[in-house]
C-alpha cells in the first residue's frame, strides 16, 4: 500500500536532525489538542496521541509541558489546521497540512515556495479523488508476536491491513516495524484496542494515502526533495503528502 512520501534515509535524517524547527511543529499540535479538550492527556485522547508522537521524535518534556500550558495561558493564540493542495513537477500531487495562527502569512509562504519550484496551488478539493485518508499506527516488531492472530482481532475495530516495514533511525541503523492501516473513522477504536492489548505504539496519525501511486526517476526525485524540504522549512507546515509510490 502506498503511504505518505518519506525521503530517502540520508535526507530524512538530515530533516529530523534540525530540532530548531521540528520541536515547534509538535508543540503546535499539542497546543491545539489541549485547547480542543481538557489539558489532561488521561482525559483527552487527541492530546495523548499528540504527546505520544512528540515523544517518539525525542521532543523534550519541557517543550511538551509548555505547549500544553500555552493552550490556556494568557498569551494563548488561536492555532488552526489548514490544508492546501498543489501540483508539483513530473505529475506529483501534494497535500500540504499546516497549523497556523496567521492564514494570510501561511498561504503567501506556501505559494511563494511552489511558484519558485515549478509548482502551483490547486483549488480546495481538487485532489479528493486521488487520496484516501487512513488511520495509521506504527509499533516495533515484537519477537514471538502472532501477527496473523492480531490481524484477526483488530478487524472488528476497523483494521484494513498490516504490513511489515523497515524504519530508519537517527543513528543510521534500521529497525523492523509493523504499520497498521484502517479507515480514518476507526482511529479511536483502533487506538483503544492497541492500548488494551498493551502494544506500545510509536506513531499514531491520520495520513493521506495515494490511490494510484506514481514513480519518478532519481534525477526528478532530487528536484522534488528540494521542493519538499523548502516547504517543510516553514514552521507552519506540518506534513507534506504526495502521490509517489
Amino acid at each position: 500500500m502506498g503511504r505518505a512520501f518519506e525521503y530517502r534515509k540520508a535526507s530524512k535524517l538530515k530533516r529530523w536532525g534540525n530540532m530548531s524547527r521540528v520541536f515547534p511543529k509538535f508543540a503546535k499540535i499539542i497546543t491545539m489538542a489541549a485547547k480542543d479538550g481538557v489539558p489532561d492527556p488521561d482525559m483527552n485522547a487527541k492530546l495523548r496521541t499528540a504527546i505520544l508522537n512528540a515523544k517518539a521524535q525525542n521532543v523534550p518534556k519541557d517543550v511538551i509541558d509548555n505547549a500544553i500550558k500555552r493552550a490556556s495561558g494568557k498569551d494563548a493564540v488561536d492555532i488552526k489546521e489548514i490544508r492546501y493542495e498543489a501540483k508539483g513537477p513530473y505529475g506529483v500531487q501534494m497535500i500540504i497540512e499546516c497549523a497556523t495562527d496567521n492564514h494570510t502569512r501561511t498561504v503567501a509562504n506556501v505559494k511563494a515556495v511552489l511558484v519558485r519550484n515549478k509548482s502551483e496551488m490547486l483549488t480546495s478539493g481538487a485532489l479528493d479523488f486521488m487520496f484516501t485518508r487512513k488511520s495509521v499506527f506504527v509499533f516495533d516488531k515484537i519477537e514471538g508476536m502472532d501477527i496473523e492472530e492480531l490481524e484477526l482481532e483488530l478487524i472488528d475495530f476497523g483494521l484494513e491491513e498490516i504490513e511489515e516495514d523497515i524504519e530508519a533511525l537517527e543513528s543510521g541503523d534500521d529497525k523492523q516495524i509493523f504499520r497498521i492501516y484502517g479507515d480514518f473513522r476507526s482511529f479511536g477504536d483502533l487506538s483503544k484496542a492497541l492500548e488494551e492489548k498493551k502494544i506500545e505504539v510509536t506513531k499514531a496519525t491520520l495520513e493521506f494515502i495515494p490511490n494510484t501511486p506514481i514513480e519518478i526517476s532519481e534525477e526528478q526525485m532530487n528536484e522534488l526533495e528540494v521542493l519538499i524540504e523548502k516547504l517543510e522549512d516553514d514552521e507552519d507546515i506540518q506534513t507534506v503528502y504526495t502521490n509517489l509510490a
